[in-house]
C-alpha cells in the first residue's frame, strides 16, 4: 500500500528587462503569492535571489494520490507559463513517499 506521493516542480524565471531587484519582487511575488493562495502547495524562492535578471522557484505538494499531484503540478505549472515572465529549466518529479521516508514495509508488523 503507499502512504502517498510528494510532488515537485521547478522553474527558472527569466527577468531580463527587470533592471533591479525591487521590480523584479515586484513580479515574483504576486506569483508566489498566487500559487499559495490557489492550490495546497509550499513555494520557496531557491536561487537568484541576488540576481535582477533571474530566479529559481521551487513547489511542493504532498497526497495519496498520484493523479491528483500531477494535475496539481500541472496547474502550476501553467500559472508560472501566465507569470509574464519566461519560464526556463522546467522540472517536475512525483516520487512515492516510501523512497524518501523510513517506512516499513508492512506498517502492520513491528520492527525487529
Amino acid at each position: 500500500m503507499m502512504l502517498g506521493y510528494i510532488g515537485t516542480y521547478t522553474c527558472t524565471l527569466e527577468t531580463t528587462w527587470v533592471r533591479s531587484l525591487k521590480e523584479k519582487r515586484a513580479l515574483i511575488k504576486p506569483v508566489t503569492e498566487k500559487l499559495k493562495a490557489r492550490y495546497p502547495v509550499t513555494v520557496a524562492r531557491l536561487d537568484g535571489l541576488d540576481a535582477h535578471d533571474w530566479e529559481t522557484i521551487g513547489v511542493v505538494t504532498l497526497s495519496n494520490d498520484h493523479q491528483w499531484v500531477q494535475d496539481t503540478l500541472r496547474m502550476v505549472s501553467e500559472v508560472m507559463h501566465t507569470s509574464g515572465c519566461e519560464v526556463t529549466n522546467e522540472h517536475t518529479s512525483i516520487v512515492p513517499l516510501e523512497e524518501v521516508m523510513d517506512v516499513p514495509e508492512d506498517p502492520e508488523e513491528p520492527e525487529e
